[in-house]
């Protein structure tokens, strides 16, 4: 049987914040760097999207169809694609009417959702999906999250928005003694399958191969043909960043040649094929459980969340951009729900994280500011003006907004009727209270008691001198202070 080669590409760009001061914070509410956008965009549409995309699509049409890869593209991508550079998304749609590029699903704004909110999550999952029709008239089967974030839980969710298949990290901590190179399930959905990304493969075109201090460099077709046939399972995954082509790996590294050759080589050495996310899902058989609790992604050397949640600066943040999200629902507008979405892209939490080494060194050359610090205060005055649009739109009651005067009222509950002051007690009457006791009913052989006058200023003696029945008439106040108990 032959061992089939899975290539995927992440196509991603960040919407950039332009610097925003802390005096701009409530007076102007525009936050992206327009210009560093579109120059940065025209410059790697130039050096890799064009160029690679035009190499695919004749490796396809030479081989007819043989050769297969699969993209995932960001929504914020495609906005800047319809903006700045509508060309890449032409030739991407000739690469979709070949048949043999598989374009598959994930978070619409490369955002963290899926660790946070998980309303967020399936929301940008489906605007995505949307999107990927509306631009390639094709419905995702396969996804990936963002930086490949997997964890049994997440794995099923996606499974239950209808993803029979998922690509994550072949991480190693995760693994231990097993091999990236074959298809496990989640083992909470076991029908959803994983496919692994075999790093050390990955890597060793994606950062190694322009390396002049590496071991193996320089890294030929020949050579990397040989460790492709070493591997031991029956699929070997190649997952990684599609501005390597060109961009990060330039045209003068020879890196556009290397790729057209070993396709070339991979297909008439009879030992390998191609295949797409989905047709490998299809075709072969689990292997076996893959045990995550914990969140895993493919960045820096934990592969884990550190790369964004990793210092107190990116938790507080992420936690206060998705405390956000219940006032947004009540506000539910368009431009806010806009800004929210694109304050999302994991991007500005990956500019403020604090490692050092080599890890350390790939965030400083993909960051855009100086330092993590510097990543930190002008996002936090990014973030504080948009919580302050919610605030304002909270109470000035925008269209789709209840007015909070009103919100009160409604989960309020009834005012109570303003207690009054419990009123004096009576004076007894004179003549009712000074009353005799009947002769009829004195016994025989006894006077009747004299009856003492009763003067209004001796009221508080009346309990003291009064006859029976003056106690009974005194005891008549005491209702009013039995109904404010109840009040």
């Amino acid at each position: 049987m032959k061992k089939s080669i899975c290539l995927y590409f992440q196509v991603h760009q960040p919407t950039r914040l332009r610097q925003y001061r802390f005096f701009n914070i409530g007076k102007d509410s525009h936050y992206y760097d327009d210009f560093a956008n579109r120059t940065i965009l025209h410059r790697i549409a130039s050096n890799c999207y064009l160029p690679m995309n035009s190499l695919i699509l004749d490796l396809i049409t030479k081989t007819k169809g043989a050769f297969k890869v699969a993209f995932s593209i960001t929504g914020s991508a495609l906005e800047q694609f319809d903006r700045y550079a509508p060309e890449v998304i032409d030739s991407f749609r000739k690469l979709a009417k070949t048949g043999s590029v598989e374009f598959l699903g994930e978070t619409y704004y490369h955002s963290l959702a899926s660790l946070a909110n998980q309303v967020e999550f399936k929301h940008q999952v489906d605007q995505h999906s949307k999107a990927i029709q509306s631009y390639f008239g094709v419905k995702p089967q396969v996804f990936r999250n963002t930086e490949l974030i997997y964890s049994d839980s997440i794995g099923k969710t996606v499974h239950e928005m209808g993803f029979k298949a998922m690509l994550t990290e072949g991480a190693k901590h995760v693994l231990g003694w097993k091999s990236p190179d074959y298809i496990y399930y989640d083992p909470l959905q076991p029908k959803l399958k994983l496919l692994l990304r075999n790093y050390s493969l990955s890597d060793d075109i994606a950062f190694r191969f322009s390396d002049k201090g590496w071991v193996d460099y320089p890294l030929t077709g020949e050579k990397y043909l040989s460790w492709l046939k070493a591997a031991d399972g029956n699929i070997v995954n190649l997952f990684m960043d599609y501005e390597t082509f060109g961009e990060h790996q330039n045209a003068s590294t020879g890196i556009f040649d290397f790729m057209r050759y070993l396709c070339e080589i991979l297909l008439k050495n009879g030992s390998f094929e191609f295949v797409t996310p989905s047709l490998a899902a299809r075709k072969y058989k689990p292997v076996g459980a893959l045990e995550v609790e914990d969140p895993i992604s493919w960045v820096d050397e934990e592969r884990d969340m550190s790369a964004w949640l990793g210092n107190e600066l990116q938790q507080e943040a992420f936690n206060k951009l998705y405390g956000q999200a219940e006032k947004l629902a009540l506000v539910n507008d368009a431009t806010l729900w806009n800004d929210f979405g694109h304050l999302q892209e994991s991007d500005h939490l990956y500019y403020m994280c604090t490692k050092f080494f080599s890890d350390g060194d790939v965030h400083k050359y993909f960051s855009p500011y100086e330092t993590p610090y510097e990543a930190f205060i002008n996002y936090m005055n990014v973030l504080s003006d948009f919580i302050v649009r919610i605030d304002d739109a909270m109470a000035t009651g925008m269209p789709g907004v209840t007015p909070a005067p009103v919100k009160a009222r409604k989960t309020e509950k009834k005012p109570q009727k303003p207690q009054q002051a419990p009123k004096a007690p009576k004076t007894p009457k004179a003549p009712k209270e000074a009353k005799a006791p009947k002769p009829a009913k004195a016994k025989p052989g006894k006077a009747a008691p004299k009856v003492e006058e009763i003067k209004a200023e001796d009221e508080p003696e009346v309990k003291a001198k009064a006859a029976k029945p003056v106690k009974a008439a005194v005891e008549k106040p005491a209702k009013p202070a039995k109904r404010r108990k109840e009040s």
